[in-house]
């Protein structure tokens, strides 16, 4: 039998048959790990990162850009780290195992709001209304691969309102970032760093001053006296007095910034007025 004539040559279109196919594999995105997954390539991540870095830094009031750097940030040894952390407490077991899933209908609202003044349930409805937001608004996590971390993430982000509740921090710009901070240094989100790093250096001296001089300090103290508030059950906790809350998780409310903001408005008004 001579050379070569067990194997049949390939001809020029199956070579490029095959080529073809190599390169469809390549490119082809995996098949999603849970709802709403977009499984992306390395390559995506990193655009990704870069185009909502860019965003969230030139426009923090698009919730798009806010959204993608949260989730493009959140690399899975943070968030194996949390998932430890509820493993070893037994009410994040808990969670962990019952995932809930905070909406509008879970939480029930107008029960909430028929709650006696001073419960955790009540007064989070009245911020709610006070902010003109809902718990409806938080966007489902898409890019996190890992199906159990994307819940842990996506519980963060819907417990984000709760933390404004027992803090009092309002949406205001300035009151986003001091709560960054608290998340950052309570949670070790990555992304909460860094608007907590970032995010004061376009705005006004004087609210970076308010920042600097009262609530990252407030912040600071505060974090580390706290218990990790990814293990706070929020929902089975709408009957408590606030004020008792507080005091179980370690957490002193800081001065109102709100009021603070009028004072200093009102104080620029009388010095332009004289």
């Amino acid at each position: 039998m001579e050379r070569g004539e067990v194997h049949t040559k390939k001809s020029q279109y199956e070579l490029q048959l095959e080529e073809s196919k190599r390169n469809k594999q390549y490119f082809q995105r995996p098949p999603p790990n849970y709802p709403n997954h977009v499984p992306l390539h390395p390559i995506e991540k990193t655009a990704l990162f870069a185009g909502s870095a860019i965003g969230a830094y030139l426009h923090p009031e698009r919730n798009e850009f806010i959204v993608a750097l949260g989730e493009s940030t959140a690399l899975t040894p943070f968030l194996k780290e949390l998932r430890v952390q509820m493993l070893n407490d037994p009410i994040g077991r808990q969670i962990l195992r019952e995932r809930p899933n905070i909406t509008s209908d879970s939480l029930d609202l107008k029960k909430l709001a028929e709650l006696p003044e001073g419960t955790l349930g009540r007064s989070y409805v009245a911020w709610l209304e006070k902010e003109g937001v809902s718990p409806d608004t938080r966007e489902p996590v898409r890019f996190i691969d890992d199906e159990e971390l994307a819940f842990i993430f996506q519980r963060y982000r819907q417990c984000h309102d709760f933390y404004h509740t027992i803090t009092g921090l309002p949406i205001v710009r300035e009151g986003e970032i001091a709560l960054k901070l608290f998340e950052f240094l309570n949670l070790k989100i990555p992304f909460a760093g860094m608007g907590a790093l970032f995010a004061p250096i376009p705005i006004k001296s004087e609210q970076r001053s308010r920042l600097f001089d009262i609530y990252y300090p407030w912040a600071i103290k505060n974090s580390f006296s706290c218990k990790p508030l990814i293990n706070v059950y929020w929902e089975k906790s709408m009957e408590k007095s606030i004020d008792e809350l507080r005091k179980e998780l370690g957490i002193e409310q800081p001065p109102d910034m709100r009021t603070l903001r009028k004072l200093a408005r009102q104080e620029r008004l009388q010095t332009v007025s004289r």
